[in-house]
């Protein structure tokens, strides 16, 4: 307390806070809220077009049309883009949320200094090389070599676009999983050791639950952009909307269906060109659930 009997004098660095270099942390401080803005400005933006264009699809189309497929040589119905979409996002997700976990406990658990820094680099790569390269190896390798397994298998097929799928998430959940067991702290691994645990029942009895909520969000973000992959499912799966869950099978998924139908002269105001933004809105909201 002071000597009138107020709150303690304030000294040292929070005495600085208050001179010529607060307006500096001030303009930072803007500078880090106009970012922050500005990002939900820009996921206001494209939730605003989206609802915009998609009203005026539904007002010409029920839901119930939209959400069913109907036996007509013309349909609404995104049945067919659905199941394809999720079909590949599971399958995706077989490849990849286990591969990238078990990769991602190596990193943090057992692998050496000099063979993490050969291993975390190749990963971020992997992780940049664009889709389309990825869409070329599905169909150019993956697809002939399942075809020699599985001697049914379509030219254009789900099972491929969603082994390279997974392949391509594959680094994002690793690493991610990754920095996430690395938080955990050392102590809790001493402890589990100090009372006679194997290291292996550390690792799935302590570090991985420790670590599980940055594990999970690196399995939510994988595989929301397994779900919103375009050009390796447009590349491998095919174009063909039919209501399937054969991986076998050529199919179409929603973000496929959106690039195909995007290329042509559509109208602005259309049916076509609101169809769009009715599937766009759908897959936005699914990966957003």
């Amino acid at each position: 307390m002071d000597e009138r009997g107020g709150r303690p004098g304030v000294s040292g660095p929070l005495q600085a806070s208050r001179g010529p270099g607060a307006v500096g942390e001030r303009i930072v401080g803007g500078v880090f809220a106009l970012c922050a803005g500005l990002t939900a400005l820009v996921m206001l933006g494209i939730i605003l077009v989206f609802i915009t264009e998609a009203v005026g699809f539904f007002t010409q189309v029920s839901i119930l049309e939209f959400l069913t497929p109907l036996f007509q040589e013309k349909h609404f119905g995104i049945l067919p883009l659905l199941s394809g979409s999720i079909l590949v996002a599971v399958g995706a997700g077989l490849v990849a949320l286990p591969g990238g976990l078990l990769t991602a406990i190596f990193l943090s658990e057992h692998a050496g200094s000099r063979v993490r820094s050969i291993l975390k680099p190749l990963l971020e790569v992997l992780a940049g090389i664009p889709t389309v390269v990825y869409g070329y190896f599905a169909l150019t390798f993956v697809t002939p070599l399942l075809q020699g397994i599985l001697p049914r298998l379509e030219a254009f097929n789900a099972a491929s676009a969603a082994v390279v799928v997974g392949i391509m998430i594959l680094p994002t959940v690793a690493s991610l999983s990754d920095d996430a067991l690395r938080a955990v702290p050392n102590t809790m691994r001493e402890a589990a050791l100090g009372l006679g645990a194997a290291p292996v029942d550390v690792t799935i009895r302590v570090v991985i639950p420790a670590g599980a909520s940055g594990i999970l969000a690196s399995f939510i973000l994988g595989l929301s952009r397994a779900f919103g992959e375009t050009m390796v499912v447009a590349m491998a799966a095919g174009n063909s909307p039919h209501l399937t869950l054969n991986p076998l099978e050529s199919i179409q998924t929603m973000s496929a269906y959106v690039l195909q139908a995007g290329q042509g002269n559509i109208g602005l105001g259309t049916m076509d060109y609101r169809t769009l933004f009715a599937v766009g809105m759908m897959l936005f909201l699914i990966t957003m659930v």
